[in-house]
């Protein structure tokens, strides 16, 4: 079943068209990629969805209701986390105030203890080192942060922008295990990503944009072994 559906969205900055027909949807419990170079329109999208940009035409659906038209916050509130590129914290909060932002909503402030217990469990380095400043800490745990502060909402489904941009390998292979986990705990994901290799490995579908474009889509491990994603994609 889609949680997500996306029909034929079309967006523009003023009179320069950006997305063109985009069509996607997510299916409920699974990690969808959305693929593509700089510039290609993913994080527009992205705005998109999270309604912070609206389209010219088109729809779309969160838990089978229409989303387009709502503002940001209600969106939010319907069950989506956002975690744009770099984590966007706040550098001379510590890791537990950073994360009692993501419970900063009333609707969720009154749940915040249990749910910072919760995000201690997947992320143990949190709650060990929940009063340390998170201007303090390295990329992959600054990342880890930001994710769990996107977690403290509780939510249905996760949008996460570039999750492995500025770190090494072996962090990013880190980052990219723990979206496994948030899989295996029946958390829905859009991944939005560069890293092609990692991200098809993990994802259970997949969509490659182009100049705003959806030009390929398929299984995760299907387009892992595509010619055209070797070549453009892989450098194979």
């Amino acid at each position: 079943m889609a949680l997500l559906e996306v029909e034929k969205v079309n967006v523009s900055y003023g009179n320069v068209q950006v997305l063109w027909d985009v069509s996607l949807k997510v299916d409920e419990g699974k990690i969808v990629a959305l693929l593509g170079a700089n510039g290609a329109g993913k994080s527009t999208l992205l705005n998109t969805l999270t309604g912070m940009l609206k389209p010219t035409s088109g729809t779309v659906t969160f838990a089978g209701e229409r989303i387009d038209d709502l503002p940001s916050d209600k969106i939010i509130e319907k069950g989506i986390a956002y975690l744009p590129e770099g984590g966007r914290l706040f550098p001379d909060m510590t890791i537990r105030e950073n994360l009692e932002m993501g419970a900063y909503p009333a609707s969720l402030w009154k749940d915040r203890k249990a749910d910072l217990e919760r995000i201690y469990e997947i992320f143990p380095i949190l709650g060990e080192r929940k009063t340390q400043l998170s201007r303090t800490m390295s990329g992959g745990e600054r990342q880890m942060l930001a994710m769990g502060r996107a977690m403290m909402s509780n939510p249905k489904m996760c949008f996460f922008d570039e999750l492995s941009y500025g770190l090494s390998p072996k962090m990013a292979q880190e980052v990219f295990g723990v979206v496994k986990q948030l899989h295996a705990k029946g958390i829905t994901v859009l991944l939005v990503e560069q890293n092609v290799h990692q991200t098809l490995e993990i994802a259970d579908y997949a969509y490659v944009i182009e100049n705003g474009r959806i030009v390929l889509e398929g299984e995760g491990k299907a387009l892992l072994a595509d010619d055209y994603v070797k070549q453009a994609y892989l450098g194979i």
